[in-house]
């Protein structure tokens, strides 16, 4: 049997008395070192002791991550943050204004901070979050770790929003899943390297772009040179097994639709809706539990391809369509859909 088609529990942490039962277990797993996959307002995330070598290691084994792709570490404030990394006067008011929140800082590491180098990946800078999640939170807390937590998927595919796509994506790869419900966000966190009085945007996310430049009263830079400097930041990414069309405004009858808007996707097979009513909130999060879905069904019916409608590029646009453009890079050598990594 292929490894990942065995299943982990799931622990539903739906009522108050079973979230508490579930994370204490799941703080359990985490200090002996194990994986769990944990849901967060964004994406689900597998998560480890982030003060553990062998447990960060067995996150890129599980993942099959590249090891040159960085980690985000989750804590559970401002105050644990400040273990790990170096604030600039800057980096304090983004992360006062969005945190606990879907926006991740990287900030200078602390030689002393007492982290597993592999969280970084060889880097001199850290990528911190404080999650809104309160089972991350509560996970975070009671385990008395920071986490290292990319998404809960094998590098490559679709981003993990509900608990059975982590189960499909990883298998026994990981020891335990909480299942918090649906994320609401939906897409990953917005990325940003605060260096000095400078502030960089490196993946736009679950914070628009527009938010924090109000917050900073100066437009957020682009980086200066190619390179991983921050998870989310690889060419190919998020794919999924179909081949993905972006801005189709009318689909073949050979695909399935992934419509925005008002549009009944004729004359496709089959057809979702990030939002009819054009909510940019509402088809962030509905963006990669779609995408599953489309996947799926395209692989059930031999369709063709997934095509997607236009998304304008403003807000949770910006990030919507970095997902999309990023699922549609070229893999290999077949010219299908791109497959690195994802977190």
């Amino acid at each position: 049997m292929a490894k990942n088609s065995l299943r982990p529990e799931i622990l539903d942490a739906a009522t108050p008395a079973a979230a508490a039962l579930a994370v204490e277990r799941a703080a359990a797993l985490i200090n002996s070192g194990e994986l769990v996959a944990m849901p967060t307002e964004t994406v689900y995330g597998l998560a480890a002791d982030a003060t553990d070598d062998r447990a960060v290691a067995r996150i890129y084994e599980a993942k099959g991550r590249p090891s040159f792709n960085p980690l985000i570490v989750h804590v559970a404030d401002l105050k644990m943050a400040r273990r790990y990394v170096d604030f600039s006067p800057l980096a304090e008011k983004i992360a006062a204004e969005f945190w606990p929140g879907p926006l991740t800082l990287v900030l200078p590491r602390k030689g002393d901070a007492g982290l597993s180098l592999l969280a970084s990946a060889g880097l001199e800078t850290l990528a911190v979050r404080a999650p809104a999640s309160p089972l991350a939170q509560a996970l975070i807390r009671i385990s008395g770790k920071p986490l290292a937590a990319p998404s809960a998927n094998r590098s490559g595919s679709i981003s993990p929003t509900r608990a059975d796509h982590v189960r499909d994506s990883l298998g026994d790869r990981v020891g335990l899943i909480l299942d918090g419900g649906p994320s609401a966000v939906g897409v990953e966190s917005t990325i940003v390297k605060v260096d000095g009085d400078r502030a960089i945007l490196l993946r736009p996310g679950g914070v628009a772009r527009e938010a924090i430049e109000r917050v900073t009263g100066r437009r957020l830079e682009t980086p200066e040179r190619l390179g991983v400097e921050a998870p989310g930041m690889l060419e190919s990414h998020y794919a999924p097994k179909a081949r993905l069309k972006l801005n189709v405004a009318k689909p073949g009858a050979d695909e399935a639709y992934i419509a925005f808007g008002k549009h009944d996707g004729a004359p496709a097979r089959v057809v979702y809706n990030l939002s009819d009513r054009g909510d940019l909130v509402e088809a962030a999060a509905n963006l990669f539990a779609h995408l599953h879905a489309a996947d799926r069904m395209a692989s059930a019916l031999g369709l063709y391809a997934i095509a997607v409608a236009p998304v304008p590029n403003e807000g949770l646009g910006e990030a919507i369509n970095d997902r999309l453009k990023r699922a549609a890079a070229p893999r290999g050598n077949d010219g299908k859909t791109g497959r690195q990594d994802s977190a």
